[in-house]
């Protein structure tokens, strides 16, 4: 891999050399690779099939996750959020004791490795809510909570500079990774001032189907907001919205 230099940058395939932008800048690199089909038959080759599938199958069960969040995550999730989850998925995947190599899933995996899972980098839950909070999965009852007991948010919660308010938000997700398929149910309190200001108890309950035989999932994260001339906007348009995974259970 070279980092491209100069006024103009390349982007494309010139000889074997390909050209191309990333975040961390313009780079090029030579051409190259093995055959799709030596790939796809040669025995040499066992292990690195296996690994793809496991990938692939990582990639659709984080999409799927993605999907039943959308609406938390359109504002509380960063760049990079796609590939880490990924990868935490992958961790599940291998988990997995009863299937052989490319074989393995998620349903047979660990899907409580993702507990502490953070959708945004750039503000994370576990740096930014020091309130106390007890997060639950009824699983016969299909019933997925959190609680907070009052607290002070400017002491609690360690909101980003031009904060002047902040709601709490929470989702409990079933998801059928198999069949690509999940319910999925939100939570939100009002918008409530950032301030010295004590809060009233929180207690968010979010509906998925009672007895699933799926993963639950509870997210749980803060939206800040600044007022001007007493109209809300998201700060910086969520950049620094916290948001994670603070409750797993597979089966």
């Amino acid at each position: 891999m070279a980092r491209q230099k100069g006024i103009i940058k390349l982007k494309g395939t010139i000889g074997d050399i390909t050209f191309y932008k990333t975040q961390e800048g313009h780079l090029a690199r030579e051409k190259g690779g093995i055959d799709a089909s030596r790939i796809a038959s040669d025995p040499a080759f066992q292990r690195t099939r296996e690994n793809c599938a496991e990938f692939g199958r990582a990639g659709k069960a984080g999409k799927t996750l993605r999907t039943a969040l959308r609406t938390l995550l359109l504002n509380s999730a960063d760049s990079r959020m796609v590939g880490r989850l990924t990868q935490a998925m992958v961790k599940v995947i291998q988990a997995d004791m009863v299937n052989e190599r490319g074989l393995r899933n998620v349903i047979d995996g660990e899907a409580e490795l993702l507990a502490g899972f953070e959708f945004n980098a750039r503000g994370k839950l576990g740096t930014s809510l020091f309130a106390p909070f007890e997060g639950t999965i009824d699983r016969a009852s299909g019933e997925i909570t959190v609680d907070l007991a009052s607290f002070l948010p400017g002491n609690m919660i360690a909101a980003p500079s031009g904060t002047t308010h902040f709601k709490i938000i929470s989702a409990g997700a079933e998801i059928n990774f198999e069949a690509e398929t999940f319910v999925v149910a939100s939570s939100e309190t009002a918008i409530l001032p950032w301030d010295m200001t004590p809060t009233a108890a929180i207690n968010q309950t979010n509906l998925v189907s009672p007895n699933s035989v799926s993963p639950l999932f509870l997210a749980l994260g803060v939206e800040y907001f600044q007022e001007v001339n007493g109209k809300m906007y998201p700060l910086k348009n969520g950049a620094y919205n916290p948001l994670a995974l603070v409750q797993v259970s597979g089966l």
